[in-house]
């Protein structure tokens, strides 16, 4: 729940569930994200078991993430909450959800 709970951490979970495999695409996904900082979330969330990092050996080396099946059930309940800040997120008085 640590791990989760730090900025950013649902928002890169969600990317990668919505299909961002690569640390580019993650870093475009999150608006705001630094990249310094998805770095550290990346190693956090590897090391919690949600997201697995994979190296192909191509050139130049890329690195691939996706969800572990952990991630994948985390998500899962991540998406209500995600639905319900999309709807009061309308304006400055936040008082009215959107359509």
């Amino acid at each position: 729940m640590e791990v989760v709970g730090q900025r950013w951490s649902p928002s890169i979970l969600l990317a990668l569930a919505r299909g961002a495999e690569r640390f580019t695409d993650v870093l475009t996904a999150v608006n705001g994200l630094s990249a310094r900082m998805l770095t550290v979330r990346l190693k956090q969330l590897e090391t919690a078991r949600l997201v697995e990092r994979t190296v192909v050996p191509t050139t130049p080396v890329s690195v691939r993430y996706r969800l572990t099946p952990r991630g994948v059930d985390l998500v899962t309940a991540l998406r209500p909450i995600a639905g319900y800040v999309q709807r009061w997120e309308t304006g400055p008085d936040k008082t009215v959800p959107a359509p």
